[in-house]
């Protein structure tokens, strides 16, 4: 049967050519919120995910069609790791049209954790985000974790007669994935750097084990950043990155923060 539209001639506007000559480094739809599934500690996610997608468009080209960044999130039908992400970043060129593009999606996952003292099970989220992309033929693939952590200060353990001021802190890994890593390792870079990894449910004496395992591993902000920095090194499987530590100072109305870059 016929449709109606099917005698309608509907002009293709955007695939006109542009006598402006200028080319556009980035162009694309952002911040839409779709469903993602990430492979986290052996087992599959599903969460929803802010993404951002771009081309670069050429000079002669008027302008993309941005329909097919919503199909391309659409077809998204396998968990994304950093192996996919490339497979299925190619694919967004190859469907645009384009030479160079970006992908970013940020989202959060969460990882059980067990208290140390009475292995109570509960679940820590954290915030991550992938990022693909390409520019003049080389595809870099990224992933970023933001970890919350706990730091007690060197200098007022030294100087006081007792206790020590500590606060919460935020370690923010954005890491080249250069061979396959888990997100519950990135994690565990920041953890394993900090006084102590915060759990969401303590009874007492995990409560108590928390406080002195802190006071006997004070870090300022620049341990905290370089030890991180120091195990990231470390592994083969990861290229550039940036490691980024604030912390929520309990004796200041504002924060210390450190960062380093391997660039």
């Amino acid at each position: 049967m016929t449709k109606p539209t099917d005698a309608l001639h509907i002009p293709d506007t955007q695939s006109a050519r542009d006598e402006r000559h200028l080319a556009i480094q980035r162009v694309g739809i952002r911040d839409i919120r779709y469903p993602l599934q990430l492979r986290v500690a052996g087992a599959t996610q599903s969460t929803a995910a802010l993404w951002s997608l771009d081309v670069a468009l050429p000079a002669e080209k008027k302008g993309t069609h941005m329909s097919r960044f919503v199909a391309w999130l659409d077809a998204l039908d396998l968990p994304l790791d950093a192996a996919t992400l490339r497979l299925r970043h190619a694919q967004m060129l190859d469907k645009l049209g384009a030479q160079d593009g970006r992908i970013e999606a940020a989202f959060s996952f969460f990882l059980r954790k067990r208290a140390p003292v009475s292995g109570l099970a509960s679940l820590l989220d954290y915030q991550g985000r992938w990022i693909a992309e390409t520019r003049g033929g080389v595809t870099a693939i990224w992933a970023e974790v933001a970890v919350p952590v706990k730091s007690l200060c060197p200098c007022s353990k030294e100087i006081s007669e007792y206790g020590a001021h500590n606060q919460r802190s935020q370690v923010t890994l954005r890491v080249e994935v250069l061979q396959p890593i888990e997100w519950h390792e990135l994690v565990r870079f920041a953890e394993n750097a900090a006084s102590s990894e915060l759990w969401p449910m303590l009874k007492r004496a995990d409560e108590k084990w928390v406080t002195e395992h802190a006071y006997e591993n004070p870090k300022f902000v620049e341990d905290l950043v370089r030890d991180v920095a120091l195990a990231l090194n470390g592994d083969a499987r990861i290229g550039r990155y940036t490691v980024d530590v604030e912390n929520f100072e309990s004796i200041h109305n504002h924060s210390a923060y450190a960062r380093i870059e391997r660039l």
